[in-house]
């Protein structure tokens, strides 16, 4: 009996050996902490909770099979799947549901939102072509790795979908600035989007995008109305204080006050019930997982590796600055979730997919490469 649990004990260390258990941890807790918070603000419903859990089972496998291919062999694979993630972002501006646009594909089993996955294939793209020449790349390597970014962005905002762009666009932009680019090329992009900004404003947003962002200069103009959603919100982060009004007990989500309380505003339902308490243990956890992504990306032994798992790290930063200044306040409304917390399965699967690619790096170090 003895050496059956010996064997077994030796094969389950054989197929978990490449997760990093640190990294594993702080995730297991946060996805904890969402089906908490998700459970209350879905008026404790089972049925979110069971549909959530699912999905995070199945990026857990997403991130295990991930942790078992070599970095090398992934970047093989990238122009492939780089090339494979753009086909759904065509079809879905064909085929594609949404409240403001053509945003998931309705798979029957459930709705797939083709802009997630370049989080992770995008990154990987620029890391690939970045790697293949001399760091920090020149002119010729900087404008193609911008048409990179620019095609799979350019058709996100065609659904559209700002947010989601703007993060993908960003995940890219971090694999140009780990590669070495020189920050006068950031204060030129910058500098070019406040230039076209008007343009943008009078030929490309549509009515609600232009409302979220008016809404976010002066919320109380619309109290009843645009304004409603961020108003609320600052309530009931307001009303959590230190130590919160308790699991299950958040009045904002219960009574229906905060809309979207179990995606974009879940945040604003653990402010409210846990208080400053919870928020500030979930943001640790959060920094938990960036500071961890971001110390493989320095142990990393060849560029490719490095840039991607920084760039990953630094998105996920960013992805959680976004959706906690968006219920603050202090960032307009674009949609965007908050990891694991949030309700939704495209952005659970693909974030877990790509922590699977970081924890690869770690685990499987070559002696050489370039």
């Amino acid at each position: 009996m003895s050496d059956i649990l010996r064997w077994l004990f030796e094969m389950l260390g054989r197929l978990l050996r490449t997760l990093d258990w640190p990294l594993c941890l702080a995730l297991f807790a946060l996805m904890g902490i969402g089906l908490m918070v998700l459970y209350s603000a879905g008026n404790e419903s089972p049925h979110l909770v069971l549909a959530q859990g699912s999905r995070f089972v199945l990026g857990f496998g997403a991130m295990w099979l991930l942790s078992r291919i070599p970095p090398t062999q992934l970047r093989h694979w990238t122009p492939l799947v780089y090339a494979a993630s753009i086909v759904p972002l065509l079809i879905v501006l064909a085929i594609g549901q949404g409240k403001h646009g053509n945003l998931w594909i309705n798979l029957g089993v459930f709705y797939f939102q083709p802009a997630e996955v370049l989080k992770l294939s995008l990154p990987m793209m620029a890391a690939w072509y970045l790697n293949r020449g001399i760091l920090p790349p020149r002119l010729g390597v900087v404008l193609v790795t911008g048409v990179i970014i620019a095609v799979p962005t350019l058709l996100i905002l065609l659904q559209p979908d700002f947010g989601t762009a703007m993060l993908v666009g960003i995940s890219g932009a971090f694999v140009l600035f780990l590669a070495g680019l020189s920050w006068w090329w950031f204060a030129a992009a910058a500098s070019g989007v406040a230039a076209v900004a008007p343009v943008a404003w009078f030929w490309l947003l549509r009515p609600y995008q232009k409302d979220r962002i008016l809404t976010f200069l002066n919320p109380e103009s619309d109290p009843l109305g645009a304004g409603w959603n961020i108003i609320q919100s600052k309530i009931a982060i307001g009303s959590g204080g230190w130590t919160g009004m308790g699991w299950g007990h958040g009045s904002q989500s219960h009574l229906d006050y905060l809309p979207e309380h179990t995606t974009d505003f879940v945040f604003a339902v653990l402010s409210e019930e846990f208080g400053w308490m919870g928020v500030a243990t979930v943001l640790a956890l959060y920094l938990v997982v960036i500071g961890r992504c971001l110390w493989i990306a320095s142990q990393a032994r060849d560029g490719f590796s490095r840039l991607l798992a920084g760039s990953l790290a630094l998105s996920l930063f960013v992805y959680v600055i976004v959706n906690g200044g968006m219920i603050a306040g202090l960032l307009p409304v674009v949609g965007v979730p908050m990891p694991l917390l949030s309700y939704g399965g495209t952005s659970a699967v693909s974030l877990l997919a790509g922590l699977g690619v970081v924890m690869a790096v770690r685990a499987h170090k070559p002696v050489h490469g370039h």
